[in-house]
């Protein structure tokens, strides 16, 4: 986990490569980005959503990054969100997470990789995936089988 704050905290400070930016106006979902991109907690499916709200709130709180999980599919990883410095755990991160949200900035493509950098939440529909109808409060793959197998 120090890896991922450390290579983000990083990020955060723009580098030179990342000169030219495109305006681009997004909707989607702050995510969890350890979760979703791990698999450890299921399908991307089941890490979204209201079933996994709390985890994305201690994840976020913890230092790793968000991302925004936008309607397409593609998925953009956070860089900062309306001036707070980092990519994860600043107040406006905690707030939104598992929010579905417009994002009005600045994108940022390297390696195939894209990054954001919100410079407004131009509308903040909520929580709007209800995943837990389908998946539970804690989906029942995420807890461990206590006779190991």
């Amino acid at each position: 986990m120090r890896y991922l704050t450390a290579l983000f905290a990083c990020l955060v400070a723009l580098p030179a490569w990342a000169t030219e930016g495109e305006r681009v106006q997004i909707r989607g979902e702050i995510i969890d980005t350890w979760c979703y991109f791990s698999g450890v907690m299921g399908s991307p499916e089941s890490v979204t959503g209201t079933a996994h709200h709390t985890c994305a709130l201690w994840c976020s709180a913890g230092g790793i990054p968000v991302g925004l999980l936008a309607e397409d599919g593609t998925v953009y990883m956070v860089l900062r969100i309306e001036g707070d410095d980092g990519s994860a755990s600043g107040d406006t991160q905690l707030r939104l997470a598992a929010h579905e949200i417009v994002a009005d900035g600045i994108l940022y493509q390297r390696d195939g990789l894209n990054y954001l950098v919100v410079e407004e939440v131009v509308e903040d529909l909520g929580i709007t995936n209800q995943s837990h109808l389908d998946f539970g409060v804690v989906p029942p793959f995420a807890i461990p089988d206590p006779s190991g197998n």
